[in-house]
């Protein structure tokens, strides 16, 4: 599932929210050639992941059912036949072999690839009888020849097609099973479908569509392309490659990918909304606050460049915007995948530190893994502080032990007083000492504040801490 799929999901749902409908997860399986085991159950996890919750669909069921498309053939063929009946199709026997001849004649007289019509005015009682005979078929829809047709597009207006430029499309195939053409639209009219909101690479189908839909004498829904996703650069559509290299980078246009890299589906929904809706783009919504906002009109059928930065930037801010609770439960896991115990009531005391430092969930890692460990091993190099002498900052150990073992508790309202008079009295910079004071403390350069730090560890832990940095350069 990218995420072309989940806006092409967010939008309808968006709108069904709003206007009190009906948001049906239907299951395109038609095509067996790109059938891929598991794909379904990673559409439903991530849809459910996303927030974008349906109230019908195949693993729950509802009036429209069946939801997948291959469990509804025989409403096909019956839909298929009836265009027959109507004049408006017709079976046709032409082998692959013919047709790739066909093709290639027509390619080689730089014309135009399509049908030649070979079986498109057989009688219908013939068609049966080779039908019923067991000759292999496929029903084709019979283009008209003459005049043009009109379609509407809510984004794009309405446009004009001739006829003569359209092809006898394959509405269902040979192994039984329809197309596109045929099966959404079936479904969408059995479905009672108001709206199809879908990719711009349907567009060019959109006349065939209509034909179907005027030819059964159905309503048409109202149709609705959305704009083209670019790559970064804004120059053509993220390639294969590029999609590789993005992930290297820690970002990925595939919604399980993007779970894994630590992201929020609030941050990405956000993201993924505003692309192609015609908000301010730094607007910070909410689903709650997008189905309030959402018109179907508001979408913009110009093309968005895929922002990681922005991506990166509403990830950040909605988990700042997330109860303690919740930030700590979500973040939870990733310290579990190290092998490490985590105290829950110490996690509650940890998140508010490093909230405004997280830009994805796994940021939680390099600054806080160490909360959890029971022992540290400082780099000796990280404990001299900057211009000073291993026996300076030695010095500066030993008489911040003499204050902190003094301390009733390691508060910052107890601890920071004396520490930054320990400072003044030695003539140092605050980043001198407590910088390698972070370091004993912590076992890195970068931390949560100090203070605060010191009091999540405890006082016991952080005298053992401090003299086991002094152990370490008195070895140097």
């Amino acid at each position: 599932m990218h995420l072309g799929s989940a806006r092409s999901a967010l939008y309808p749902f968006l709108l069904a929210r709003r206007t009190g409908g009906t948001f049906i997860l239907r299951i395109e399986d038609t095509d067996q050639k790109r059938f891929v085991p598991g794909a379904e159950q990673e559409l439903i996890d991530g849809l459910h992941w996303l927030g974008i919750n349906y109230d019908e669909g195949p693993d729950i069921g509802g009036p429209c059912g069946p939801y997948r498309q291959t469990e509804r053939r025989d409403i096909y063929n019956e839909y298929a036949w009836r265009l027959v009946g109507l004049g408006h199709a017709f079976p046709c026997f032409c082998t692959p072999e013919k047709l790739a001849s066909v093709r290639q004649e027509q390619i080689n007289s730089k014309q135009n690839p399509r049908y030649d019509g070979t079986c498109r005015n057989l009688a219908v009682e013939e068609g049966r009888r080779r039908v019923d005979s067991g000759e292999k078929y496929v029903i084709r829809f019979k283009m008209p020849k003459e005049g043009s047709i009109t379609t509407e597009d809510v984004l794009r207006g309405s446009s004009s097609t001739e006829n003569s430029a359209l092809d006898d499309s394959v509405l269902l195939k040979s192994d039984g099973l329809p197309t596109y053409h045929l099966a959404a639209m079936v479904d969408d009219h059995l479905m009672e479908i108001s709206h199809v909101i879908r990719g711009s690479e349907w567009l060019p189908s959109l006349p065939l569509h209509v034909h179907i839909i005027r030819a059964f004498g159905w309503v048409e829904p109202q149709f609705v392309h959305l704009s083209v996703f670019l790559k970064p650069s804004g120059k053509g559509k993220m390639s294969k490659r590029e999609a590789s290299d993005a992930i290297k980078d820690g970002h990925s246009i595939f919604v399980s990918d993007l779970q894994g890299l630590g992201y929020i589906p609030e941050g990405v929904l956000n993201w993924i909304a505003l692309m192609g809706w015609g908000v301010p783009e730094g607007d910070v919504l909410s689903l709650d606050d997008m189905i309030a906002r959402f018109e179907i009109q508001n979408l913009t059928p110009s093309p968005a460049a895929i922002n990681f930065a922005k991506l990166d930037h509403f990830n950040a801010t909605h988990i700042r915007m997330l109860q303690t609770e919740d930030l700590a439960e979500r973040v939870k896991p990733y310290f579990l995948h190290e092998g490490l115990v985590v105290d829950d009531i110490k996690l509650l005391k940890i998140v508010p530190l490093i909230r405004e430092r997280l830009v994805t969930l796994d940021d939680c890692l390099p600054f806080a893994a160490w909360f959890f460990k029971e022992s540290i091993q400082p780099k000796p190099i990280d404990l001299i502080a900057k211009d000073l002498t291993a026996a300076d900052s030695l010095n500066i150990f030993r008489q911040a032990c003499e204050i902190i073992i003094n301390l009733p508790f390691t508060t910052p309202a107890n601890s920071e007083p004396p520490m930054r008079a320990l400072v003044e009295q030695l003539g140092f910079s605050p980043n001198q000492v407590f910088g390698i004071l972070r370091a004993a403390i912590t076992g890195q350069t970068v931390s949560p504040p100090l203070f605060d730090s010191m009091e999540i560890v405890g006082k016991e832990k952080v005298m053992e801490r401090i003299k086991n940095a002094m152990d370490i350069l008195e070895k140097k």
